[in-house]
């Protein structure tokens, strides 16, 4: 096995993995260095019992290296195809395989925002509080009402938990970046290039006040952020940022600057075959004149990769007919993705 290779896209688990550091930042990305404080690994704990998502994902060489590429340099990889090509499952694979913990998938909108990725702060709920607080000491005769913690009122978005100091890199998903704004390619360069944010809310409070804990994306996740400087998030290790286009859309120069690239293209035969048997335990006999059917339908329009398997497993497990015909088949479910097929 080439020692190059940290994800081989090897479809399994690798015990050896976390033994297996990965190497240093490159020089001119100096800033993306290992600092702060280091949070407890349990904060990218692995997928709470659930089967690993991504594990039968097929991959091809050039796409482990292009991967690999990204983990090396600290550089988001653009995933760029079509509906239904794997891009967004590339991202669940390499966490998998590499023990990185849940995906952080940020799913992009027209209304998305840069601070959507990084974190939310409820100033009206800290503020109700506040009041209740102050009506409970009047009613209690206190001197002062009890501090609202602020930290209970901020929840770091999926970019924001992305960048926490961590001793392993996490994997963020940005899915789909063609349906945002104009704007928001451009507003991710900063972060992207020095790995740090700061949460303004904190910033602001007095040199006396107490290290807070914050709220994350993770699923219960709370961390204390570092009490210097005041309200910074670094990252310690720079997350596999992962950002999927349908290609709709160009980018700014700028932002593909900062981006290695990978254009995943339309699965051919043999790794239609390849996919369907790592999903389902089929011979060729009982699924070829689907993967024909699929493909002469795809040359009219746009189909993605699910319906197929969907056709196969339909098939195969007996919820249709016994001797439905391909065709029969694929009219339920391979509707195109386009509006104009033909």
């Amino acid at each position: 096995m080439n020692d190059y290779l940290a994800y081989r896209g090897t479809g399994e688990p690798d015990p050896e993995a976390s033994a297996r550091p990965l190497p240093d930042v490159p020089p001119w990305r100096e800033s993306l260095r290992g600092r702060g404080v280091s949070i407890s690994p349990a904060a990218a704990a692995t997928a709470n019992g659930r089967p690993a998502r991504g594990m039968k994902y097929q991959i091809d060489p050039e796409e482990v290296e292009r991967v690999n590429a990204a983990l090396y340099l600290r550089r988001p990889l653009l995933v760029t195809g079509e509906p239904g090509t794997g891009k967004s499952s590339l991202a669940y694979a390499v966490a998998a395989e590499l023990g990185l913990g849940e995906v952080l998938r940020w799913p992009i909108t027209s209304k998305s925002t840069l601070r959507d990725g990084l974190y939310h702060y409820d100033a009206i709920g800290r503020l109700q509080e506040a009041n209740l607080r102050e009506i409970e000491a009047s009613y209690q005769h206190a001197a002062t009402p009890k501090p609202v913690d602020i930290g209970s009122y901020i929840r770091l978005g999926p970019l924001g938990t992305a960048l926490l100091p961590s001793e392993r890199p996490r994997v963020l998903l940005v899915d789909e970046l063609d349906k945002s704004d104009i704007d928001l390619p451009n507003d991710l360069l900063d972060v992207f290039e020095e790995g740090e944010f700061t949460i303004q809310e904190i910033a602001r409070l007095p040199a006396d006040h107490p290290a807070v804990t914050v709220m994350t994306a993770d699923e219960d996740g709370r961390v204390e952020l570092p009490a210097w400087p005041r309200g910074v998030v670094r990252c310690g290790a720079f997350p596999l940022v992962i950002v999927t286009s349908n290609g709709e859309r160009q980018f700014p120069p700028a932002f593909l600057r900062r981006c290695l690239q990978l254009t995943l293209q339309a699965p051919n035969a043999e790794k239609l075959t390849r996919i369907i048997e790592a999903h389902l335990p089929v011979q060729a006999s009982d699924y070829g004149d689907l993967i024909g059917e699929f493909l002469g339908r795809k040359s009219e329009g746009e189909l993605a990769t699910d319906e197929l398997l969907n056709a196969v497993f339909l098939r195969y497990s007996a919820l249709r007919p016994v001797g439905e015909s391909a065709e029969q088949l694929a009219d339920i479910v391979m509707p195109y993705l386009d509006k104009s097929p033909g």
